[in-house]
């Protein structure tokens, strides 16, 4: 049995458009609430906190819904086209709003923008392992996540080069174009996977139900598990506590405090990005060899001094490019290993429970943190923004030094494109 390379390429094009908006929305979003709406810090992270909140019924709601529905293009596709159209029109119109400086208009395109992409998410990461024999899905996310970071780093790119240094910016060229992508990226998918064919086929990979995995759902946790587990649900929510709020800001924060012109942050971000995605491999092969914990406790530490050693820049400086490569590799230490952890401590069939622990764990951090770092961002100063994220770095450093389950058992998988399998 051999992984299909070519139809996981085409099945990564929908991540890729999803990863390419939300890059866009994290990087330019800010920007127009604070350059052309005159929004505070606060009220804007409460604003960027809006799709996290959305995500946490609607992700779920729109998987289940997808996982019933029997169409003659599949069970996805009807939910990803759907939704890429929706998506696609309403975000073309965030612009328009902007260049003519229409609040009212811009919420509510924004706030139909953001439903639209909740819709067909969780069906377009589900396509998937809806179309991949079990033992070769964790190669076959290696291959989405990949092309996830592309996605991203198209967008940044593209910030970078039409972001002008001086004047009102006009987005509209920008929207439009990453709109483009996310048309013919999901054309080309429609064209060249037939899921319903595809499914057909793969139920012969299926074992029979009788054969599946036995073990109980819901079997009660020795304590000491659960008390690991609680600890790293703890961790998980404080990186991302402090993770986001530099990734949420970063476009104010290099503009207005550090002096960067137009899209220039684009570049920096680009550095992070492509660094997280080298550091996937060995990320993973360093986990197989001296644990999970360990190799997360790592990236922590890393992020903890990268993260420090920011909060002392008062303005643009080369050596924070470099910085910011020791970020996504400190970050991919940990998001590598961290959502396998959480599985690691669940009882067979309680995987999906456990993977819901998780997304809300992260998600509720991502919801909070907007707020809170754009309230010190507004009335405490723009220097915050990088101690803020070293003190919940440091709880998390703690907490999760209290883990003693969920470690890696596993020898190390032979195929180093799986060692690229973190959450999509």
């Amino acid at each position: 049995m051999k992984l299909n390379y070519r139809r996981t390429f085409f099945i990564g094009l929908a991540f890729m458009s999803i990863s390419a908006f939300w890059q866009l929305y994290d990087s330019i979003i800010p920007l127009i609430l604070k350059n052309t709406f005159n929004i505070g810090d606060t009220w804007a992270g409460a604003i960027m906190a809006v799709d996290n909140v959305l995500a946490l019924f609607m992700l779920p709601l729109f998987g289940a819904l997808s996982d019933r529905v029997d169409t003659r293009i599949g069970k996805r596709m009807p939910f990803i086209i759907g939704g890429t159209v929706a998506a696609v029109i309403a975000m073309v119109l965030l612009p328009v709003a902007d260049n003519v400086v229409s609040l009212p208009l811009f919420v509510i395109v924004l706030l139909f923008t953001l439903v639209s992409m909740a819709t067909y998410r969780s069906p377009a990461v589900a396509l998937m392992p809806d179309v991949t024999p079990k033992p070769l899905r964790s190669q076959a996310n290696g291959i989405i996540n990949l092309m996830g970071a592309l996605g991203a780093i198209f967008s940044l790119a593209l910030i970078s080069i039409l972001v002008p240094h001086t004047g009102k910016p006009d987005y509209l060229p920008i929207f439009a174009t990453v709109a483009g992508l996310m048309v013919v990226a999901v054309t080309v998918l429609f064209f060249t996977i037939r899921e319903k064919n595809i499914a057909t086929e793969m139920e012969k990979y299926e074992e029979p139900e009788e054969k599946q995995d036995t073990k109980v759902a819901g079997a009660k946790m020795e304590p000491a598990v659960k008390r690991s587990f609680i600890f790293l649900l703890a961790s998980i929510f404080f990186w991302f506590f402090s993770y986001n709020a530099v990734t949420t800001a970063f476009s104010k924060y290099a503009q207005d405090f550090l002096g960067i012109p137009g899209g220039g942050f684009a570049n920096s971000l680009m550095l992070a990005t492509v660094a997280a995605v080298v550091a996937f491999i060995p990320a993973g092969f360093l986990a197989a060899k001296i644990g999970r914990k360990k190799t997360i406790l790592g990236g922590i530490t890393l992020l903890v001094v990268c993260f420090a050693i920011a909060a002392a820049f008062t303005a643009y400086t080369p050596f924070l490019n470099i910085l910011l490569i020791f970020i996504g590799f400190g970050w991919a230490s940990i998001n590598v290993n961290s959502y396998p952890m959480v599985v690691e401590m669940a009882k067979g069939s309680d995987v999906g429970r456990f993977t819901g622990y998780y997304y809300t764990a992260s998600m509720s951090a991502q919801i909070l943190t907007p707020v809170l770092s754009g309230f010190f961002l507004e009335f405490v100063g723009y220097r915050t923004l990088f101690p803020y994220s070293v003190f919940f770095m440091a709880i998390a450093l703690l907490t999760m030094s209290q883990v003693k389950h969920g470690d890696s058992k596993a020898d190390t998988p032979t195929s180093k494109i799986e060692m690229l399998d973190v959450d999509a």
